[in-house]
């Protein structure tokens, strides 16, 4: 069976782990529902460009939704349930 690897910061991967046990699942769970919610929408153009952007952008930063790289730092999602999603600049 071939075999993709994802390589996470520890904030990314702790983000994700905290969305796996808020649905009783593991982390690998989350990343295979995010790669088959991609996949179903893959063929639209505005996919196809945030991909790109976000290959580009990815060597130097952390996603939005990641816990911040700075240990102590004030996070925008403080004082909000674990399994409460932060709001990121793409809410409506």
């Amino acid at each position: 069976m071939p075999t993709i690897k994802i390589h996470l910061e520890e904030a990314e991967y702790h983000t994700v782990q905290r969305l796996a046990e808020c649905t009783h699942t593991q982390p690998e769970d989350v990343a295979y529902c995010a790669l088959n919610r991609l996949m179903l929408q893959g063929k639209e153009k505005a996919v196809q460009d945030d991909i790109v952007l976000t290959h580009r952008w990815r060597r130097d930063n952390l996603p939005l939704w990641s816990d911040s790289d700075s240990p102590g730092s004030v996070h925008a999602y403080e004082g909000m349930h674990d399994c409460e999603p932060a709001k990121s600049k793409y809410s409506v």
